[in-house]
């Protein structure tokens, strides 16, 4: 009888020890959206006219220009993507909001025959402005007229 109680004792004394939890799994990366045909993990380049501005979404920067401003920056956060949407919010060191949303329509600068894959609506502080918006190699290797892509 005495191995029957040992196994038996064996038995309790397992079903009382705490299992060891599994390793939690590393997390998958999350591809970077792709909004209208424009992959966001690249550069991209928000820009309109009258007046001239620019944001250059670097990757670890979101970068504002205008002739009639000085340059504003601010850390890029990962975007907040919604269907045909993706918005980005972050502070200057000064404290101004920046925020970008880009929109998967086809857009015009209106001073050029060129025509864009997003449209884009920029606030910085309480200024909005509206453009359009690309990946900044397709901004930058276009000429005035055409498609951007």
């Amino acid at each position: 009888m005495r191995p029957v109680f040992a196994a038996l004792a064996v038995l309790v004394l397992a079903a009382c020890t705490p299992a060891e939890e599994p390793a939690p799994l590393p997390e998958e990366p999350r591809p970077a959206p792709v909004l209208g045909g424009v992959d966001l993990a690249q550069p991209v380049r928000a820009l309109g006219t009258e007046p001239f501005w620019s944001v250059e979404l670097t990757g670890t920067e979101m970068v504002y220009t205008a002739p009639d401003t000085p340059e504003q920056r601010a850390p890029q956060p990962d975007p907040l993507a919604q269907g045909t949407t993706a918005t980005w919010e972050a502070e200057t060191a000064d404290g101004t909001a920046l925020s970008v949303t880009l929109i998967a329509t086809e857009c015009s600068d209106g001073m050029s025959d060129r025509t864009y894959p997003l449209t884009a609506m920029v606030k910085v502080g309480d200024r909005e402005l509206t453009g359009c918006a690309a990946s900044t190699a397709a901004v930058m290797s276009v000429g005035e007229s055409g498609p951007v892509v």
